[in-house]
Order: structure tokens, then sequence, then C-alpha cells
């Protein structure tokens, strides 16, 4: 009497095969229900802030070419763009230092400064998306290479939050951690001074005004062993104050390492 043939297992191949065509599925439902949420909800452009043409994309084609990245020969310290060909350091770094370790900007400030305003007044969260693309595209191998533990975005007062309704920084550093990869600590540094808006002071006025604006929240021990290098998101970036202060915050509560990223660079903002 022959053998009798029972039911047949699934094999490698075809669970290997049945995995792929699960991801395939979730995928294409993903981007299917992104398209229907921008049919009824369109995007708004970043540079010229109409709907966004052609459909799918994140920003109008034409204005892509409106965009002002910082190039070469940038200085070593913040990333700005340096004039005069054979320096290393800005003016604003050579005078002085700073207590981060080095940055980066994307954006020259004159290109966006409209963009930024309506990001950060304007209610245009939707922004913080194509900005947190581009920041991986064209600063992820300046992340890479810092290899942070994690994200901080700079914190708002919890007076200008309410006001405001949200931390733009926060929905910047949330966008580079999906795009990178990386986790975002919302809670570690907390504003505990409701300070003068930075772009009313001079560069004295602006230290005197952040002295003891930051601590961190619950005095952790071990912040140093967690997060041992960290990565500061931010809108904008001009003489390093704010960066510095956040900065020395995190190091003196045994952090090792601070780099940070900003949308923009620029002089006298």
């Amino acid at each position: 009497m022959g053998a009798r043939s029972g039911p047949q297992g699934t094999g490698p191949q075809e669970k290997v095969c049945g995995k792929a065509d699960e991801m395939n599925w979730r995928k294409r439902s993903g981007q299917a229900a992104r398209a229907c949420v921008q049919l009824l909800f369109p995007l708004r452009c970043p540079v010229c802030d109409d709907i966004v043409s052609p459909f799918g994309e994140k920003i109008c084609l034409d204005c892509m070419r409106k965009l002002r990245y910082v190039a070469p020969p940038r200085c070593l310290k913040c990333g700005k763009h340096i004039e005069e060909e054979g320096r290393e350091y800005c003016h604003d770094c050579a005078k002085g230092r700073h207590r981060f370790t080095r940055g980066r900007s994307l954006y020259e400030y004159e290109s966006v400064a409209k963009s930024i305003y309506r990001f950060k007044y304007g209610g245009r969260r939707e922004y913080a998306d194509f900005y947190g693309e581009e920041v991986a595209r064209y600063l992820g191998g300046f992340l890479k290479q810092a290899h942070p533990a994690g994200i901080l975005p700079i914190p708002l007062h919890a007076r200008r939050l309410r006001k405001r309704g949200y931390n733009q920084a926060e929905l910047l550093a949330d966008a580079i951690g999906r795009y990178m990869g990386l986790p975002v600590y919302r809670k570690i540094v907390e504003r505990v001074r409701d300070t003068t808006p930075m772009k009313l002071l001079n560069p004295q006025e602006r230290q005197n005004n952040l002295k003891k604006a930051f601590h961190i929240v619950g005095n952790d021990v071990k912040l140093g062993e967690r997060l041992p290098c960290v990565l500061l998101v931010d809108d904008i970036y001009t003489t390093g104050t704010t960066m510095d202060e956040v900065a020395g915050t995190l190091l003196d509560a045994g952090v090792k390492e601070v780099y940070f990223v900003t949308l923009a660079s620029g002089r006298g903002l």
C-alpha cells in the first residue's frame, strides 16, 4: 500500500514571497491613502504657498529652482557660507568659542525667509515633511558622520507654545527623525524663561537674554550615558547664541558632543 500523502507545507521560498507580497501591498495601500488625503487636503508649496503642482509632489517644480542651498566654502564650525576664499571659519566663529561641536544649515536665509515665517507663525505645519526630507537628502552625510544617539528640538517656552499651538522645531525634528531613523526626545531640555525675541537684540543682548533660559528636565544624572552625542534642530541659525546655551546645558549634564542642523542661516537676523 502506497504512502499516504498529507497536506503540503509552506516552504521557505513561499514564506519569503508571501512577506514580500504583503510588504508591497502595504506600500501600495499607504501610497493610495496618502493620495486620497492629498486630494481632500491638497499640500501647499513651501515656496509659493499655492497648491503644489504637479499633483503628488511636495513642492512646485518651478519653485525648486528658487531655493538656494548653503554652498561651499563653509565654516568648519557652524557651516555658514564663507565669502573669502582660504578662510576656515566665518567671522562669528573666528571671534568667539562655541560650545556646540559642529553644525550645518540647509538654505541661505533670504531664499526661504517667507517660507519659514509661514511655517513658524502661519500654521503651515505640512512644510515640515518636505523640509525633513530635504535635510536627510542634502545633510544626511553630515548626520551619519556625527552619529547622534537622538534628536532634540530647541524648545519653546510654555506660554509661547500655547499661543502658537505648535513648535516648528519639533515638527522639523520629527520629520528628520523619520527620514534618518533617529529617535526624537522632546522632554529632555525645557525652556524655563520666556525670553525676548532674538531678532530684536544685538549679540551681547542675545547672550544675556538666554542666560539660564534652559534646563534639563528632572535632573537626569545618566543623560550622558544614554545620549553621549545629540543633534539639536531649529529653524534659523544666526550667531549661535541659542545653540550655545542649549549645548552648554547639555554638556554640563554629561553629554559629550552636541551637533545641530537648521533650515537656514544668515547674518544679522
